[in-house]
């Protein structure tokens, strides 16, 4: 990142740092004098093991810090059996990575425990437009050009892997990009959907779904199927197994409807003469635009919820989770929130996990969070990043910021 010292550098192993590494903005102060302190006499007192439990349980821009406090801690913190610890502890909030440049990929992450953002410097993507999909501590970067260029990372521990190039048609029309990484075993799945026009008919089009298995380490050509009045678009998200594909109407199948939802079993059987859009699930109501994402194995979309008379116009924002085949709402986005964002586009970025769901305009920095679990609404502390140009465009990705996975 130009012009900023990331809070994290460059490493392959978990390895703690000195203060000077944590690049952070917040409004609050740090009582430094008091932390010194209260380190020294629990270091005297408390026994590894039991110390190494409570290292755990730190938000994660606390443990690099506490691996400055003396030799004993920055061993603990970076010992294999630390690592191991985390894994058996409850993940930490979900952080919301946020692009400051429409074309190079560098910005700062939100870490909503300490309510800072944190300078981060991302491997392996070169512009911030590249496909993201993020599950548990993994990002997975794919190239917006061909969709031949796929990475694995954690963007704490800057590990990273670049996988198999995927199949199919290096050129594609649209293509959403899609993961699911097993918390206990750390294997993972990744999928792409791939939607082509029909040469010379605009309402068909060809839907291709790929899939690949970490464990096997292999891509599958999964399905493929002729879409007419329907097409593929860039959001699809793994759920409790299933892979949800958002798509748009070209002029036919439902005129009420400008999005749906296609729903394909990673692990089923499906014979040839099965069709994914026999299953098709409505959207919740007339959008403007959809983003999927799964919630504690729930699909769950946000959604800009178009006006009566004008559809394509934007009125508010809303939050539903799918039951079964119906769509329940969980909230409507606060008028005064949606003010707050001024300007508004029909279009905006929002992903989540966990309990958090992250909204933001791509006109702008501000960024708001919605917690499902208590039903608030909150902004986010300011950015530290300015908007410089009319036409300087924001966006970002949530993930979970974890020490322990590696890809």
């Amino acid at each position: 990142m130009k012009g900023e010292a990331s809070w994290i550098n460059d490493c392959t192993d978990v390895v703690v740092r000195d203060d000077s590494d944590l690049n952070s903005f917040s409004d609050l102060n740090d009582d430094d004098g008091n932390k010194d302190v209260n380190a020294v006499s629990v270091d005297l007192i408390l026994p590894d093991d039991l110390l190494e439990r409570i290292l755990a349980y730190l938000p994660t821009a606390s443990i690099f810090r506490a691996g400055s406090v003396s030799k004993r801690w920055h061993e603990i913190v970076s010992s294999r059996r630390f690592l191991w610890n985390l894994s058996h502890v409850t993940s930490q909030k979900p952080w919301y990575f946020m692009f400051t440049s429409s074309d190079e990929p560098v910005g700062y992450a939100f870490d909503p425990v300490l309510r800072k953002w944190h300078g981060i410097d991302l491997p392996c993507i070169r512009t911030s437009n590249w496909f993201i999909a993020s599950s548990c501590g993994l990002v997975f970067f794919m190239d917006n050009d061909c969709s031949s260029e796929l990475y694995a990372c954690n963007p704490i521990t800057k590990r990273f892997r670049k996988l198999e190039d995927p199949p199919g048609s290096r050129l594609s029309d649209y293509s959403a990009l899609a993961v699911s990484v097993n918390g206990e075993s750390h294997n993972y799945t990744v999928s792409i959907v791939k939607s082509n026009q029909v040469p010379r008919d605009f309402l068909q089009w060809h839907l291709s779904i790929y899939t690949y298995n970490s464990d096997i380490q292999m891509w599958m050509t999964s399905w493929t199927e002729v879409l007419t009045g329907w097409r593929g678009g860039d959001e699809s998200v793994i759920c409790n197994g299933n892979l949800y594909v958002l798509i748009y109407s070209t002029g036919g199948g439902y005129p009420e409807n400008r999005h749906g939802i296609l729903a394909y079993r990673l692990s089923g059987r499906y014979s040839r003469d099965d069709k994914l859009i026999k299953g098709f699930i409505p959207a919740p109501c007339s959008l403007t635009c959809g983003r999927l994402m799964n919630l504690k194995d729930k699909l769950v979309i946000v959604g800009g919820i178009g006006k009566h008379d004008r559809p394509g116009i934007i009125k508010g924002i809303g939050i539903w989770v799918l039951n079964g085949r119906d769509w329940q709402e969980i909230a409507r986005m606060p008028h005064k929130f949606f003010q707050g964002f001024g300007e508004f586009d029909d279009v905006f970025a929002s992903s989540g996990t966990d309990d958090l769901v992250y909204i933001q305009s791509y006109g702008g920095p501000s960024l708001l969070v919605f917690d499902m679990n208590q039903k608030l609404w909150k902004w986010s502390h300011k950015c530290p990043v300015t908007k410089r140009f009319p036409l300087q465009l924001f966006t970002g990705f949530c993930f979970e910021p974890r020490l322990e996975i590696a890809p």
